[in-house]
């Protein structure tokens, strides 16, 4: 994710490769970047806080117990903006880890940041100012859709907005494989399938109009669609889905 990131910084213009720093505990992994985007690398977590005004933690929640005491006197004195986007850790987690004056924000992004078609929802905690929740909104829109929310809508959005990408992949690639079965090569079954479903979420966002007023328009009296649309209710389709949301949410409460 921060390589998506990164990318999506430098290739918009936002910032330049040589204004953003790096730290991994496997430096090849920092190098990589240093060799593909310019950026420098540091030595340690402390000294990329002691130079950096934006730290960006972008590791797995697991990590956040050893890393953020590692930093937390460096992080006090320099004053830097902290943007997590580590799921299931708060504002309050954070702070309480590294000091209560502590300006956060939390970023939830998805991996549809490789091609900056990221949704990115973002939260800031009470020191975090407008000109923090900016440079956020505007990091977020090198990847994608930024969208602000309270916090305690980030369980749900992080279930929607970041695990939802799996989910649409299996459809794409579960059509694929039907269309196989009756005669498509499996590679042109892909691009028809993920093109279809592209078009129709761009529909929905462009078009106004409600989910279920675009299928009435698809579903011809008597056609293929609406053969379709009954078979997919018939086997449970949106039972199915809301089950994935509800379970993904379960899990997020026990992060």
């Amino acid at each position: 994710m921060a390589t998506a990131i990164i990318k999506g910084i430098v290739s918009s213009g936002f910032l330049k490769g040589e204004d953003i720093g790096v730290f991994d505990v496997i430096r090849e992994k920092a190098e990589d970047l240093s060799a593909i985007y310019g950026v420098k690398v540091f030595e340690s977590a402390n000294e990329l806080c002691e130079n950096c005004g934006k730290v960006v933690l972008s590791v797995k929640p697991n990590i956040f117990s050893s890393l953020l005491p590692e930093i937390s006197e460096t992080v006090k004195e320099k004053s830097p903006l902290i943007i997590s986007i580590a799921a299931g850790k708060t504002l309050g987690f954070i702070g309480s880890l590294l000091n209560e004056a502590v300006r956060a924000v939390r970023v939830m992004p998805n991996i549809n940041a490789v091609v900056a078609e990221a949704v990115c929802g973002y939260c800031g905690n009470e020191n975090a100012t407008k000109d923090d929740l900016e440079f956020v909104r505007e990091m977020c829109s090198c990847i994608g859709k930024p969208v602000e929310l309270a916090e305690d809508k980030f369980p749900i959005f992080g279930v929607i907005g970041g695990c939802s990408p799996a989910y649409a992949y299996l459809f794409i690639d579960a059509m694929a494989r039907a269309a196989v079965k009756n005669g498509l090569p499996k590679k042109q079954a892909l691009e028809i399938s993920a093109q279809a479903v592209l078009g129709s979420a761009k529909m929905i966002l462009e078009s106004g109009e409600h989910p279920w007023e675009l299928i009435d328009k698809v579903c011809s009296p008597g056609g293929t669609t609406i053969e379709g649309v009954l078979a997919l209710q018939k086997d449970g389709f949106e039972a199915a889905v809301a089950d994935a949301v509800e379970s993904a949410f379960e899990k997020d409460k026990k992060l």
